[in-house]
């Protein structure tokens, strides 16, 4: 452990801190002193903001979504349109700026980790419009379930690494490889870590976590298709569940801003199979 207490903050309260084998800190105070630079840089924010606006397509607009609202209360629901970016999600918003970074500082390559290959593909995006060298790690397990995603990344250009040790995922395992029930039907959200952002949040009482299990955010992804026409990811599905409680506790007359974080294509093998969509014999991924 480095840094917990002798690092600039903030660190978010006692969760802080950063953790990494010694032979990467240069390289990430490297990093951090070129990130503090290029915040101060207005020539840097005015290139990456003129990027949002005519590669990623921001600001995102929002919609509302009445017929899905009838579902929820009554409650107005309105959602802020991540889908719509370029590559589909929220995650183009932070690649654009990690690969302007990297030219600043004179690097030739990303390398990225990714489970549902969304976070991935934008990493690879960024690389190519840049003429960067990307590597894309991934778990054995992911690449498979999300192998249109992989197929994108190499259009792409990037090298996707097959990760064969470990869960080869972020599926919880046990030490005998067997699925552990802490889990969810999401790549995204296999992972049982809980970063030190949320866990300070949590103490301060300014965030409020509601569950959603499997079933409920399948049901609410199927429910936004088919009343709204827009088909969101499988980790937005699990917010849109959320917001569906919610809007029948707050009742009519709430307002509900829901981050709709990515569209749902790569989750389509995996709705198909859950709704029993595909006809027999169909290729399924």
């Amino acid at each position: 452990m480095t840094g917990l207490r002798d690092q600039p903050g903030p660190f978010f309260g006692d969760f802080g801190g950063r953790f990494m084998p010694e032979s990467l800190v240069a390289a990430i105070d490297e990093l951090s002193a070129a990130y503090e630079e290029a915040k101060a840089d207005p020539a840097f924010q005015q290139e990456l903001a003129e990027l949002h606006r005519t590669y990623t397509g921001r600001p995102s607009i929002i919609t509302e979504v009445p017929r899905f609202a009838e579902h929820a209360g009554g409650a107005r629901i309105i959602l802020k349109r991540e889908d719509l970016n370029h590559t589909g999600s929220h995650k183009i918003n932070n690649v654009l700026g990690q690969a302007l970074l990297t030219k600043r500082i004179g690097k030739k390559r990303v390398i990225a980790e990714t489970g549902a290959g969304q976070h991935g593909v934008a990493t690879a995006t960024a690389a190519a419009l840049f003429g960067l060298e990307c590597t894309v790690f991934m778990g054995e397990v992911d690449t498979q379930r999300q192998a249109l995603n992989v197929a994108r990344m190499r259009l792409l250009g990037a090298e996707v690494v097959s990760v064969t040790t470990g869960s080869r995922s972020y599926v919880l395992q046990d030490e005998d490889g067997q699925t552990i029930e802490s889990h969810s039907i999401s790549a995204g959200l296999d992972y049982p870590g809980v970063g030190p952002e949320h866990a300070h949040l949590h103490e301060l009482g300014r965030a409020t976590y509601l569950p959603a299990s499997d079933a409920e955010a399948m049901d609410a992804l199927r429910l936004l298709s088919r009343t709204e026409g827009i088909i969101p990811a499988i980790e937005s599905a699990h917010a849109l569940a959320g917001v569906l409680k919610l809007g029948r506790e707050l009742g009519p007359d709430a307002i509900i801003l829901v981050n709709l974080s990515g569209r749902g294509d790569k989750d389509v093998a995996t709705a198909g199979k859950w709704f029993d969509l595909f006809d027999e014999g169909a290729i399924q991924s």
